[in-house]
C-alpha cells in the first residue's frame, strides 16, 4: 500500500481522470491497449523514417556525387551537431517517463482498490481441496460464492492448511492463501452471470479440483438472497436457545 509522502504527485494522478477506473479487467485491458497503441505508433514512426531515408538516399538518385564520404580512419563529420541525436532522447524519455507514471499510478488504483464505504467484504478460506466464504452476517458457503452486480468485494483471504492460491481468471482477481497469515485483493463483476474461481499454487491430489463458482447476482436479488440468510441464522440460533 501506499502511504509515503515522496510520491505526493501520485494521488493527483489518481484524481486527475487519467487514470482508468472501474473493474479490474477494465483496468487491465486499459492498460494493454495504451502499450500496443503507443507500440504501434512508435514502430510505424521509426519503420517510416527508415523507409524514408533508405529512398531518398537509394542508389542511383544523385546523391553520390554530391557526398563527400570519409575515408577508412577518418571520423565523420557534420549530421547537425548531434540536435537528431538530442531530439530523439529527448521525447524517447517524455515518453517513457509519462508512460512509467501512468502505469503505477494505475496499478496503485488497482492494489489499493476502492474506497471503504463502496466495498461489501467476504472473508475466503481456502483447505484441501475447496473454499469456504464468510459473509459479514456471519453466513458460511462451501464452493459458492455470491456477490452483487456493480458493487465492489474485497476478498480477505487465507487458508488451513497449506499454500493455495485464489483466483477468478475472468475477473482478472489472483492472491495467495497462506497458513496463518490474511492477504486482501477485491474485484468488481459488472455482468451477471457464474465466473469459476480456481486454486493456482500446486496443493496436493485434489489440486485439479478445487474450484467454486463465483455467482453474480443482479443487486435485488442478491439483497433478497442475503436476507434470507439472516433469516435462516436467527432461527437456528432460535433453536439452539430453546434446545438449550
Amino acid at each position: 500500500m501506499y502511504h509515503g509522502t515522496a510520491g505526493d504527485a501520485v494521488p493527483v494522478l489518481l484524481q486527475s481522470g487519467l487514470v482508468p477506473r472501474g473493474t479490474r479487467a477494465y483496468v487491465f485491458r486499459s492498460i494493454y491497449e495504451v502499450f500496443l497503441l503507443l507500440g504501434a505508433v512508435v514502430a510505424v514512426a521509426v519503420i517510416g523514417y527508415m523507409l524514408y531515408n533508405a529512398y531518398k538516399y537509394r542508389a542511383g538518385n544523385g546523391y553520390d556525387a554530391d557526398v563527400d564520404r570519409p575515408v577508412l580512419g577518418e571520423l565523420p563529420t557534420g549530421g547537425g551537431g548531434g540536435k537528431k541525436l538530442f531530439t530523439s532522447f529527448l521525447l524517447s524519455t517524455i515518453v517513457v517517463i509519462s508512460l512509467v507514471s501512468w502505469t503505477y499510478g494505475t496499478l496503485l488504483f488497482v492494489e489499493e482498490g476502492p474506497q471503504a464505504d463502496d466495498t461489501m467484504e467476504v472473508e475466503v478460506e481456502g483447505y484441501q481441496f475447496g473454499w469456504r466464504f464468510t459473509y459479514p452476517n456471519g453466513h458460511t458457503t462451501d464452493g459458492v460464492l455470491r456477490v452483487p452486480e456493480n458493487r465492489s468485494v474485497r476478498l480477505v483471504v487465507t487458508s488451513d492448511d497449506v499454500f493455495h492460491n485464489f483466483g477468478i481468471p475472468e475477473l482478472r482477481v489472483k492472491t495467495d492463501a497462506i497458513p496463518g497469515q490474511e492477504t486482501e485483493t477485491w474485484f468488481r463483476a459488472n455482468e451477471t452471470g457464474t465466473y469459476t474461481a480456481q486454486c493456482y499454487e500446486l496443493c496436493g491430489a485434489g489440486h485439479s479440483f478445487m474450484t467454486a463458482d463465483v455467482v453474480v447476482m443482479e443487486p435485488e436479488e442478491y439483497e433478497s438472497w442475503y436476507a434470507s440468510t439472516e433469516r435462516n441464522a436467527s432461527a437456528e440460533n432460535d433453536t439452539t436457545e430453546a434446545g438449550a
